[in-house]
């Protein structure tokens, strides 16, 4: 059999893998691969253990290792590296940039797999490049952020209130994502426990809205959330799964002037909303950790919410979220 390196989407994986603890046999079998091959990958990166698996780092070193074979840059083209380029600074993944490529400029192909080597290849060789090209791109990649510990207050709301809906009960259809109209929420926190913001996204779509808040009550969650679902059609508002944070203790008031169901995942079962935890991962980009929302402007989170919209997706077949729920909007 030949053998195949590992993918940066296959390492991102084994990364998911370990956080969930699994085993090595297991996460081979959800990747299609043998439990040696996993095994390997693991210990090749640290060796002596003691540190987390980092796919980044991983494909990085990969790279670096990896016997060269004189083959020439794949981006040669001038169009393409700025067109490359333009979109890493956009935030998007060198798989987005390569499958949006296809859709844009048909005469030009280019794999994920050739953007990331022409990012790293400008590492190595920053010291015989222009200075204009100089320029570490690394910095553009996605970055996974650490899991979230465990939040005290947050279990004890749980328990004292078991009356919530479970996501147990949620029709199966919202799990397939087959429609528009079923949405998962969440807040991203500001810096010293100021108001931050509000996050829905669209689970078929991955369609994005961002609502900044005026207070840390249950109140001012559903008020944003009302505002900005005021805005749709009741045809695609017809579930909302949150966790399980003080914030969304108004749940009952957001089911009776929304007219939709609301589900709650269960405790520290982050990826049971994992399409709001991602999209929280990409507007930490814009945004970081110990960022005081209340001095961030309407307009700035109104740009990041039309750029993360209109970031093409594999599983949308390289459309974007904006252009999936527009044609739903206007069905």
């Amino acid at each position: 059999m030949t053998y195949q390196h590992f993918s940066v989407e296959e390492r991102e994986k084994i990364q998911q893998g370990l956080w969930e603890k699994k085993s090595y046999r297991a996460i081979a079998r959800d990747l299609g691969r043998s439990p040696a091959s996993v095994s390997r990958e693991v210990k090749r990166v640290f060796p002596l253990g003691g540190r987390k698996y980092n796919p980044r780092i991983a494909h990085e070193r990969a790279l670096t290792h990896r016997t060269h074979r004189g083959r020439k840059e794949r981006l040669k083209n001038q169009f393409v590296r700025d067109y490359v380029i333009a979109h890493l600074k956009r935030r998007w993944s060198p798989e987005q940039i390569a499958g949006r490529l296809t859709l844009d400029h048909p005469e030009f192909r280019v794999s994920h797999e050739a953007i990331y080597q022409f990012i790293y290849a400008r590492v190595s060789k920053a010291s015989s490049l222009p200075l204009r090209e100089k320029e570490d791109l690394r910095v553009f990649l996605k970055r996974r952020h650490r899991l979230r510990t465990h939040h005290g207050m947050r279990h004890a709301w749980r328990m004292a209130r078991p009356d919530v809906p479970s996501i147990d009960t949620r029709p199966d259809i919202v799990e397939e994502r087959s429609r528009i109209g079923d949405w998962e929420g969440d807040t991203v926190e500001s810096v010293g426990h100021k108001p931050g913001i509000n996050t829905l996204v669209e689970r078929k779509s991955g369609f994005l809205r961002i609502t900044k808040l005026s207070g840390r009550t249950g109140r001012d969650t559903s008020a944003a959330v009302v505002r900005r679902f005021g805005e749709l059609p009741s045809r695609l508002r017809l579930t909302l799964t949150l966790d399980n944070g003080f914030e969304n203790s108004d749940w009952k008031y957001l089911q009776n002037v929304l007219g939709l169901m609301i589900f709650f995942a269960h405790a520290y079962h982050s990826w049971e909303r994992g399409t709001n935890e991602n999209t929280n991962g990409l507007i930490r980009h814009y945004f970081p950790k110990k960022t005081d929302f209340t001095m961030i402007s309407e307009m700035e989170l109104l740009y990041v919410e039309r750029e993360l919209n209109a970031r093409p997706r594999k599983r949308l077949g390289w459309r974007t979220p904006e252009e999936v729920f527009r044609v739903a909007l206007q069905s």
